[in-house]
């Protein structure tokens, strides 16, 4: 499966076309909540929805709990030459890519667990 895709409208239909998005929504959940932060998710929230609150609550995490965050994206794993390739403009932006770095990754992990779990 690709998982670059060009922005996190595509990453989520192509999530849902391959039949991948309700683990996506648990992957999210599930992570924030190893990372203490909490995400008012569930799990049949749609993706026009999940695209909003996932990026209000980075922007937030940045703005006001910048510890919290780098615990957050330690958690998911984001890799650190994603964070470098962020080009810095505002904080909304910034949120909006950070946002997308964490659907791919998330998405990335489910892939693998979805076809290599025995």
């Amino acid at each position: 499966m690709k998982i670059d895709f060009p922005n996190s409208t595509a990453l989520l239909s192509n999530a849902q076309e391959k039949q991948l998005y309700a683990k996506l929504v648990e992957q999210l959940i599930k992570d924030f909540g190893l990372a203490n932060i909490p995400i008012d998710l569930t799990p049949d929230v749609l993706p026009s929805s999940l695209k909003t609150i996932l990026h209000e609550k980075i922007y937030y995490l940045i703005l006001e709990k910048f510890s919290e965050y780098l615990n957050l994206m330690y958690v998911i794993d984001v890799p650190e030459k994603a964070f470098k390739q962020i080009q810095m403009t505002d904080v909304v932006e910034v949120a909006e890519q950070v946002s997308f770095l964490v659907l791919r990754r998330e998405l990335q992990k489910v892939w693998l667990k979805e076809n290599y779990s025995s």
